[in-house]
């Protein structure tokens, strides 16, 4: 495979979701399932078997770095990239999120038409993470 095509979107904001869909689905063309917090990913990763993840930081319930553990965990995870949106990027926090085990970090707002373009670069430079 030389791109991906499942992308997760874990996003508890409904006009983000909104926007992802229409960026990665539309735009980049990839099958998306949408979610609107951890917990739902954690129940439909397994299932959906997603190329990338795409993970809010702050969420109710589980944040990000706490789904991102439990996630990681999971066989069907292996290998698979995990790239944090957040709005807080500072330095110190970028580090801390990498370090994580995350593969990189989309500051919000994004621009939705260079969307796809950053799913493929952290996808070919993530498997195996």
């Amino acid at each position: 495979m030389d791109e991906p095509r499942r992308v997760m979107c874990v996003e508890d904001d409904a006009d983000i979701r909104m926007i992802l869909e229409f960026s990665l689905h539309k735009l980049g063309g990839f099958e998306l399932c949408l979610c609107a917090s951890g917990q739902e990913a954690l129940d439909q990763v397994a299932t959906f078997a997603p190329d990338l993840v795409l993970l809010d930081v702050m969420m109710p319930g589980l944040s990000g770095p706490q789904t991102l553990a439990l996630l990681r965990k999971m066989p069907v995870m292996r290998g698979v990239p995990v790239v944090f949106l957040t709005a807080k990027a500072m330095l110190n926090e970028v580090e801390e999120l990498l370090q994580q085990g995350a593969t990189g970090l989309i500051v919000k707002p994004f621009d939705p038409v260079k969307l796809p373009e950053n799913v493929r670069f952290y996808w070919q430079h993530g498997r195996g993470a």
